[in-house]
């Protein structure tokens, strides 16, 4: 039997070496549940989200909300595939929160409920229902002002009577760095949205459908209301788009807060 060379026995060696240490270093395989100390960023729809430094092999990019320049958060959320984030502000609201609970039920979807400290202190049953069934419970303030017109200890009351929770989202989408940086001082991670139903406007039925269907994309965040008035439509529009968008091979979770 003839042995090769010693050279190509190192190069062999030195080649079963690196495709060892490559394996051990792939990510864990839900890389939007990590939290890293180290993180850069990712582009996710017209907003950024961030995934932990290592993750990726493609080049760091940078693609920041075009009216406030923060990013959405700081996870992946499009680890998971054909993943929607479905998320509803301004509640609860005796009537029209138990409307959307029911359809997303019927419809197995998990969503993420962004609460008024003022309704959750008047409904705090709705909030408890809300979270038994599944659903992720997001802070959006005591009562809904406009954050960055509020002196600096009027902005950080509005934030910290909000409910406990690891998301904030700003009403109005009305931020700028300093209001990311006051939630990020209560450890929560400032939350937008890549598609506004503008279900709050009442443009009917058809309307709100629509907007679901064409925003559909692999981690979108879409933006609909259960408080703040009247949201028949927004609960008749649900109910007939998700059965559609399910049928397009879509699943609705909650967000990680």
């Amino acid at each position: 039997m003839t042995l090769p060379p010693p050279g190509k026995l190192l190069l062999a060696a030195a080649v079963l070496l690196g495709a060892a240490l490559a394996q051990a270093a792939q990510p864990a395989d839900h890389p939007h549940l990590l939290a890293a100390p180290s993180l850069r960023p990712v582009a996710h729809g017209p907003l950024a989200v961030h995934l932990p430094a290592g993750n990726s092999t493609k080049p760091p990019v940078t693609r920041k909300n075009q009216r406030t320049g923060t990013p959405t958060a700081n996870w992946n959320l499009q680890a998971g595939g054909k993943v929607l984030y479905l998320t509803f502000d301004d509640g609860p609201q005796r009537i029209y929160t138990p409307k959307v609970l029911a359809v997303l039920a019927k419809h197995r979807a998990k969503a993420t409920f962004f609460v008024l400290g003022r309704e959750a202190a008047a409904h705090p049953s709705l909030v408890e229902t809300t979270r038994r069934a599944g659903h992720r419970i997001g802070n959006h303030t005591w009562d809904h002002p406009m954050l960055t017109k509020l002196p600096p200890a009027r902005l950080r009351e509005a934030i910290s009577t909000g409910v406990k929770s690891s998301c904030f989202r700003p009403p109005f989408r009305d931020t700028n760095a300093h209001v990311a940086a006051v939630a990020a001082q209560y450890h929560q991670r400032q939350i937008l949205w890549d598609v506004d139903t503008k279900d709050w406007s009442k443009p009917g039925v058809a309307s709100i459908e629509r907007k679901l269907l064409r925003g559909a994309r692999p981690g979108a965040i879409f933006l609909m209301h259960d408080g703040g008035g009247d949201r028949s439509q927004t609960v008749e529009a649900l109910d007939r788009a998700l059965p559609k968008l399910a049928a397009q091979g879509y699943t609705f979770r909650a967000l990680p807060c």
